[in-house]
């Protein structure tokens, strides 16, 4: 089965967004909890459905999701053998430009990458199902720098590809390749050269993306890997926490984080879990697990 992204469905929800909405630059918003500042919502769509603004068929095949910031949309799928990371205008819906990532992902219940960009400033990032993070100028899409998971931080594809959306902080940008050098790596979000790697924390990757939250007046960044949630300090890359809580087949669900709690989710019979931080951030305890997610 190959998929198109969801360009139809964003076409029709578009009458505020390429005027007025705030931006949501990378997945799951600007704090990474699904949370939008818009108001003035309408409560339901009107009798006739939504006025279409505009339609799309060109972006390609994948399971991408889109950032938006300003007028431009940022999306990623495959196209002529090509996984490319791409910019459209929001106000119509046309290609602004296309960058390449990598050579293309391909998978029984679907090809083409899964992920949705991270802009930063004037820079977005993309990350290929077969693990080439690529960082693009907005404006015109030329490739400042690239980096493979696999090749150059020791990683490994796992069955439905990397579907990470990388997470930046500061002056990095942050990954999870896996693997025997570090689970997790963060990288120079100008240059692309690796600051650290979580040496005490070996883990396989899994299809999560990890987010920052600010606990007792320090930032820290959680992640879900197939075993385990756990917690890193972005600068030095220190694990300060982790707590078993087993996948099975894919753990996918981001984490989510609220007033010292965290909750993770998996499918596949696994259920969910919460666990509670210390005051200083550096270890929790579990607060309740079940097989049903809740």
């Amino acid at each position: 089965m190959k998929t198109l992204l969801p360009c139809l469905a964003l076409g029709l929800t578009l009458t505020a967004w390429g005027l007025s909405a705030a931006d949501w630059p990378q997945w799951r918003g600007p704090n990474r909890d699904d949370h939008s500042p818009d108001t003035g919502l309408l409560k339901q769509w009107p009798k006739e459905g939504p006025k279409q603004i505009w339609i799309t068929k060109d972006v390609g095949l994948g399971y991408g999701g889109y950032s938006l910031v300003g007028r431009q949309l940022f999306t990623v799928g495959l196209r002529d053998d090509k996984e490319l990371l791409l910019a459209l205008d929001a106000s119509n819906g046309k290609e602004l430009w296309a960058a390449p990532i990598g050579t293309p992902f391909t998978e029984q219940r679907g090809d083409g990458p899964r992920m949705t960009p991270t802009v930063d400033g004037d820079r977005v990032y993309a990350l290929g199902a077969k693990g080439n993070l690529v960082c693009a100028q907005v404006s015109d899409g030329r490739v400042l720098w690239q980096k493979s998971l696999v090749k150059d931080l020791g990683g490994k594809v796992e069955v439905w590809g990397y579907t990470e959306s990388p997470l930046v902080v500061g002056n990095k940008v942050l990954c999870t390749p896996g693997g025997s050098q570090g689970t997790m790596a963060a990288l120079d979000k100008l240059t692309g050269a690796t600051l650290w790697r979580t040496t005490d924390l070996t883990d396989r990757t899994q299809y999560s993306s990890p987010i920052l939250i600010n606990h007792g007046g320090h930032q820290q960044v959680v992640q879900l890997i197939e075993k385990r949630v756990f917690g890193v300090d972005p600068e030095s890359g220190k694990v300060l926490w982790k707590s078993d809580f087993p996948g099975a087949v894919a753990v996918i669900p981001t984490p989510i984080y609220q007033d010292g709690q965290i909750y993770v989710s998996s499918g596949y019979k696994v259920g969910c879990a919460s666990v509670k931080l210390s005051a200083d951030g550096n270890s929790v305890e579990t607060v309740y697990e079940n097989n049903k997610v809740m």
